[in-house]
């Protein structure tokens, strides 16, 4: 067992805002360890300074080198087994072979030119090139963003078998598979908990609950004592006027009434000091409470009885090859999740839906007049700034705004070039974007990949109080379940 140990860590990009600030800790390199926060809270950066490829003040000490998941692949045409060799060319070729069984990839995929290979096996192979090297710690970078439902169940499996390692991800059943610990960034600091995410986030929910009772708890004391002091002075001023004043022709007696003036307000500055100490707390609670609030939009109603999408022994095609065969039929409101291995052909299908030009035979018909709202598999469109895409979008520029800051976006984001968003930022940009297009239907092809688990919980609450319909392809189970989506499974 060795540790890692980040001391004094703070680091920004070129002028960007401080990712971290003088932040420390230590893990142990045998644990499952996953590492989890909002998009746009570093993840991604920690890993690579831990990997030592970007410079940072403070120190990172560390007994083991680190490698990054995932990796540039220099030669594509390789064969994907000698691609595995190269990283332990010492290993022997049980060792190379044993590593890419547990992922499923036996020898005809490993024969096979690296660039051929599926995305979700392009996975596989890199992280078996990752854990045949002996010595290392891996660094795991959301792994699970381009896997199939099977892909994802497979290589948790895999992951709950090594000894240690530090990994990405947003998938809240993935997560629970294979991790011992947690590591969260939040807002000014980073903290630690052992049990997989669930554990974690339960003791979260537990704190920020205890931290929120206390804070209405102050708020209701600062406001008592803030009375007291106030009928503290207002006592001391009266006992002070009396020493100026005369009644019935009489002496008043100055040393008691001043005496008396000096006792309260000295109440009244004890009480200011408990005040000042009560609020000094308070300033301390809520600080890494995360807290989002609910989405608002206005879907297109559908008051026809007839269906939004039916499609009858469709065939699609890619290029010539048959990529899937399904029959189904979506009306108003239904959630269908299309569902299937990678290569089967579930975003053509959701291609097809949105009409594109598809080689297809079969029928397929979306009904006379709907709308449909799209997010794309592919962030890469999403450039200019967010008052550039709500003009191409053609969507009200205030709803944008609006659900972005929702979304977690700070303000200065809408002055920057969304390329320089965060994957995770890019995907949740789009989102936004689909939401702020009144529509019938929203179509949705992997909208999740990236996304923090808060922002998903943002979007599963919306579609449990929303009568929308939504086709989407997505692999988070746990989301599937909470938006009670029905399955429509591709072979």
């Amino acid at each position: 067992m060795s540790q890692i140990s980040v001391e004094h860590l703070s680091f920004a990009y070129d002028g960007g805002e401080m990712l971290f600030r003088d932040v420390s800790f230590s893990i142990d390199t045998c644990w499952r360890l996953g590492l989890t926060g909002r998009n746009g809270r570093g993840k991604t950066t920690l890993l690579r300074i831990l990997a030592g490829q970007l410079p940072c003040a403070g120190a990172v000490r560390d007994k083991v080198p680190c490698v990054l998941f995932p990796f540039p692949v220099t030669d594509p045409t390789l064969p994907a087994a000698e691609l595995l060799r190269s990283f332990a060319p010492d290993a022997p070729d049980w060792r190379c072979a044993c590593e890419a069984e547990r992922l499923g990839l036996d020898g005809a995929v490993l024969a096979r030119a690296f660039e051929s290979l599926s995305k979700g096996e392009q996975v596989k192979c890199m992280l078996a090139a990752l854990f045949v090297q002996q010595g290392k710690y891996c660094l795991i970078d959301e792994p699970t963003d381009h896997l199939d439902a099977a892909g994802r169940r497979c290589v948790s499996a895999y992951l709950r078998h090594k000894q240690g390692f530090l990994l990405v991800s947003h998938d809240r059943d993935f997560l629970d598979g294979c991790t011992d610990h947690t590591l969260a960034l939040g807002r000014d600091e980073v903290t630690l908990c052992r049990g997989n995410y669930s554990v974690w986030e339960r003791e979260k929910l537990r704190r920020d609950a205890s931290e929120q009772a206390r804070d209405a708890q102050l708020r209701r004391e600062i406001a008592r004592l803030d009375q007291a002091a106030r009928r503290a002075e207002d006592w001391a001023g009266k006992a002070e006027q009396e020493k100026h004043t005369r009644n019935s022709g009489l002496r008043p007696d100055r040393g008691y009434l001043g005496s008396k003036a000096a006792r309260l307000m000295k109440r009244a500055k004890t009480v200011q000091a408990r005040r000042q100490q009560a609020a000094d707390e308070k300033r301390t609670l809520l600080r890494q409470v995360e807290t989002a609030e609910a989405l608002r939009f206005q879907p297109l109603r559908w008051d026809k009885p007839s269906f939004l999408v039916q499609a009858q022994e469709v065939c699609l095609y890619y290029g010539d090859r048959l990529v899937c065969r399904t029959s189904f039929c979506l009306r108003a409101g239904q959630r269908l999740a299309v569902t299937g291995p990678n290569g089967c052909g579930k975003s053509t299908l959701l291609n097809a839906v949105c009409g594109a030009a598809v080689k297809r035979t079969g029928t397929l018909v979306t009904a006379p007049g709907l709308v449909i709202s799209r997010v794309p598999q592919d962030p890469g469109e999403c450039t200019g700034t967010p008052a550039e895409l709500a003009a191409r979008a053609e969507v009200d520029r205030t709803l944008f705004f609006t659900l972005m800051r929702k979304f977690g976006f700070e303000r200065e984001a809408f002055a920057q070039d969304a390329s320089r968003f965060s994957t995770g930022q890019k995907k949740k940009a789009l989102l936004a974007l689909s939401l702020s297009k009144p529509a019938h239907l929203y179509v949705w092809d992997e909208p999740l990949n990236y996304v923090d688990v808060l922002s998903r919980k943002q979007i599963e609450a919306l579609l449990q109080n929303a009568e929308i319909a939504l086709l989407l392809v997505e692999h988070d189970r746990a989301f599937l379940r909470n938006v009670g989506a029905d399955e429509l499974a591709l072979l």
